[in-house]
């Protein structure tokens, strides 16, 4: 048997074997949480609608290959490869989509291209930062975020570029 199939069973035993230590009801416990969690789940599940049907709108009405073609001077001078601008675009909204969008350049450019990899640290160093906000700004019932977008906006601009600038400094091209 390998780590990875153990370990879920480990976790579990764990747990066990933690909440004996301790004296609690493990089980009262779990399903406590998993109440508190279905709360949460009907709370932010309005927001999670309306983002989901943004993003599949945008991509259905062109919006985001226009976005693309607009943007492409912009992102040449920065050194991102244009042909990522529909991950620039999407990842902010849907972590799925971007995903998706990853996974398509990845099959159009290949993994070990300087754009599969600029298109891999940038899935790994940005957040889906409209889906973050409306879930903990959701959760706890905040209707003004203030500058939490703005902020949150202008650290995936620098993730994207820094993720660009970093895979040309260790790969070249």
């Amino acid at each position: 048997m390998s780590f990875s199939t153990g370990i879920i069973p480990a976790v579990l035993a764990g747990t066990a074997l933690c909440a004996l230590l301790r004296r609690t009801d493990g089980y009262a416990a779990l399903t406590e949480g998993a109440a508190q969690g279905l709360s949460v789940m009907v709370k932010i599940l309005p927001s999670l609608i309306v983002l989901l049907s943004a993003t599949a709108m945008l991509r259905a009405s062109g919006a985001l290959q226009w976005l693309t073609d607009l943007l492409s001077p912009l992102l040449s001078a920065l050194g991102i490869p244009p042909e990522a601008m529909p991950l620039l675009l999407i990842r902010p909204i849907s972590g799925s989509g971007a995903l998706a969008v990853g996974s398509d350049l990845m099959a159009r450019y290949g993994p070990d291209s300087h754009i599969g990899r600029v298109v891999s640290v940038m899935l790994g160093s940005t957040e889906t930062t409209f889906y973050t906000v409306a879930v903990y700004f959701g959760a706890a019932r905040i209707r003004r975020t203030r500058y939490a977008i703005p902020a949150a906006l202008t650290a995936d601009a620098v993730g994207f570029w820094a993720a660009s600038l970093s895979v040309h400094l260790l790969f070249g091209s």
